[in-house]
């Protein structure tokens, strides 16, 4: 029954929660941003199904896709990698066609795009499984699966209980919704928006128990992960919502309201869904302590599937780092690293200071020495090597791949500024948090 069904992993988020996770997507779609040192948020998604038995994955990808098309199809390119017989990604790029001369237009106008593979007389599958990419959980979709065909439903989405989640993030709303359910847990409504932001959990109960005649009725928050049956979502797509573009906001509401069956399947795990830079810094903060609050990356029970890197062990010389991750192939002199996550190739001069900080590496190594001092200029950058300098001090900042930071450098928020815009300079401040720019140079003697 499993390989009745098909997986679509949707690469890319929204364009507004592109824009909420920038400049970390400003070279790469969401589903790329590295994680835990050794990976892409992507492989969360992924290594769920792998886990799962699902052996069919199509993955639909379009802005800034390069990178995410390159990790998928190096990744996860054959059944040797992970040990699972037939297993298969096939990564669909947004495609121009004479019927169809621009790009995908959202979710929706992306699945209805590509329904002519999915319709493919090899594809067996009955039911599709549609998956953000760029979220960070475990999910045993075999249980999602068990859910939707034993209650016989259309379409059943994945929720989760929005008053523990609206409370812990109170200043964030969801992407992909809110639905009221009934005692069986079908779905009666749909929103965008919550009744109420600031009612609290037992006000909402009650609100929900008596309105509309006193039926039982709970409030929960959509994950945006759907199965659907093949022929709904054929009917849907081609014949009842041609025009709709986003299953979120039009296709889910759409089948709610004509009446098809749509349940849901209440998830009480882990589950980030990555809406800002905040949430990314606050996940890769949780993944080097030692608690049951966060995503476990060392779950023998659930592996975690990523490309295997060919790089050396991290050298590590004369250096203190106490509750950190360290990806592969570091160089790591006498420094200082302190509740942190340290990409591979990361380079790290000695008496440096790293802070309850990301520091997601490089993609190639580079000359570690600072070279002939006349062609180093000072305070212009120019023969900074790749990596951080001897003597700075960084604390919680965002250090995008393959940066040049020299010497002396102090990157604190010193000014505690929440936003602020400094791209020319080669960083932006989100949240409070300093996002060092991929590829940007941070001269000697700066202070951020």
């Amino acid at each position: 029954m499993i390989q009745s069904v098909a997986a679509i992993v949707f690469g890319d988020g929204s364009k507004e929660s592109s824009m909420r996770l920038y400049p970390l997507t400003k070279r790469r779609s969401e589903g790329a941003i590295p994680i835990a040192a050794n990976y892409r948020l992507i492989d969360a998604v992924i290594s769920n199904c792998i886990n799962s038995n699902i052996s069919k994955i199509y993955a639909l990808t379009q802005f800034n896709s390069t990178s995410l098309n390159s990790h998928l199809s190096r990744a996860y390119s054959g059944a040797g990698l992970v040990g699972k017989q037939g297993f298969d990604v096939e990564v669909i790029a947004a495609y121009q066609s004479r019927e169809d001369q621009g790009w995908f237009q959202g979710t929706a106008d992306a699945v209805r795009r590509c329904l002519w593979v999915l319709e493919d007389d090899h594809n067996s599958a009955l039911e599709f499984i549609l998956l953000p990419g760029h979220h960070l959980y475990k999910m045993d979709y075999q249980k999602l699966l068990a859910i939707h065909r034993n209650s016989n439903a259309d379409i059943t989405l994945a929720v989760a209980p929005s008053p523990a989640y609206h409370f812990r993030h109170n200043n964030r709303r969801s992407s992909f919704g809110y639905v009221e359910v009934n005692s069986e847990n079908e779905v009666i409504e749909f929103r965008e928006t919550r009744e109420s932001e600031k009612m609290n959990p037992t006000a909402e109960a009650e609100h929900s128990t008596n309105s509309k005649n006193c039926i039982s009725r709970s409030s929960y928050r959509s994950m945006g992960i759907y199965v659907i049956k093949k022929d709904a979502m054929i009917k849907l797509l081609r014949e009842y919502f041609p025009r709709a573009n986003d299953l979120a906001t039009e296709i889910i509401p759409g089948a709610i309201k004509i009446g098809m069956k749509v349940q849901s399947y209440i998830f009480d795990g882990y589950w980030e869904d990555m809406t800002d830079i905040e949430a990314f810094y606050k996940a890769s903060m949780e993944s080097t302590r030692n608690s049951t609050s966060g995503y476990n990356f060392y779950d023998i029970e659930s592996t975690l599937y990523t490309l295997p890197k060919c790089l050396p062990p991290s050298l590590i010389m004369d250096a203190i780092i106490t509750d950190s991750i360290i990806g592969g192939g570091c160089i790591l002199n006498s420094c200082n690293i302190k509740g942190s996550v340290i990409g591979t190739r990361t380079r790290i001069g000695d008496r440096s200071v790293i802070e309850d900080s990301v520091l997601m590496g490089a993609d190639i190594y580079q000359q570690t020495t600072y070279g002939d001092q006349s062609i180093r200029e000072e305070g212009t950058g120019i023969g900074i090597p790749i990596g951080i300098g001897e003597n700075s001090y960084i604390r919680k900042a965002i250090i995008d791949k393959n940066v040049r930071i020299g010497k002396n450098i102090r990157i604190t928020n010193k000014d505690n500024v929440q936003e602020g815009n400094r791209e020319a300079l080669g960083y932006i401040i989100s949240g409070g948090i300093v996002i060092v720019l991929r590829n940007a140079v941070i001269p000697d003697g700066s202070i951020i």
